[in-house]
């Protein structure tokens, strides 16, 4: 590489890196995330800010080389001589087809360690199931005496598996603030693990377009301290 070509990258360069900032604190500013309330939402936003960073990484890659060549290299006026021709670069067609597969295959190592929390049972966690219909939602409590509600309770910091089935079509279970999103299917069952923890009023909502009253299908979530839970099961096994 001669000293103009490398001069050349090494602003590119530059550029890029200062670019990939500009673009990843423009994107955090402008789509702020819910409040993390579940143990699970922390690896989750962890893995979609890796995800922006290498979303603004490959932005700022194509649109500082494109303006760049627009800008440095382009056709100087009464300039009428044919473009520099390449055979070609061997070195530079592995790396962009290695470093693809090596980014798919690392996100996709991260996002099954992830998916792991959402999904692995470790035998702590208490059991509510969970049943969808068009377009209202029951939660029953096998161990609260199969106590059922229209309204979600949890104990903060306590692990709960969800056991989720729909009467009739496809839901889909989300409370933005878990980060944890699940669909219903009716005819079996689904699971998805959340430890709420923080205290704390939230909103469920269907996540799968389930007809013409899908927008209101909604139910009140209440994380509760572990006093205010035990006081609220009594109650309701009475």
């Amino acid at each position: 590489m001669n000293k103009t070509n490398r001069r050349h990258f090494t602003i590119v360069g530059v550029l890029i890196v200062i670019s990939t900032f500009v673009t990843q604190w423009a994107l955090d500013r402008s789509l702020p995330l819910p409040v993390k309330a579940s143990l699970e939402a922390i690896s989750i936003d962890w893995l979609i800010g890796l995800h922006v960073w290498l979303i603004a990484f490959l932005f700022a890659v194509v649109m500082v080389f494109m303006l760049y060549a627009v800008v440095v290299f382009r056709r100087k006026e009464g300039d009428e001589s044919e473009g520099e021709h390449f055979e070609g670069n061997t070195l530079l067609e592995i790396a962009w087809t290695v470093a693809p597969i090596a980014l798919v295959l690392i996100f996709a190592v991260i996002g099954f360690r992830v998916l792991e929390d959402v999904t692995y049972a470790a035998g702590d966690e208490i059991e509510v199931r969970v049943t969808g219909s068009q377009w209202s939602w029951k939660f029953e409590y096998p161990e609260l005496n199969d106590f059922q509600s229209t309204e979600l309770v949890l104990e903060v910091d306590q692990r709960v598996k969800f056991v989720m089935t729909s009467t009739d079509v496809n839901h889909s279970f989300w409370v933005p603030e878990f980060r944890v999103k699940q669909d219903l299917v009716n005819g079996r069952e689904t699971t998805v693990m959340v430890t709420p923890i923080e205290v704390g009023e939230y909103t469920l909502g269907c996540a799968e377009l389930c007809g013409t009253r899908h927008y209101a299908m909604l139910a009140p979530v209440k994380v509760l301290d572990a006093t205010a839970y035990d006081a609220w099961a009594a109650e309701n096994t009475k």
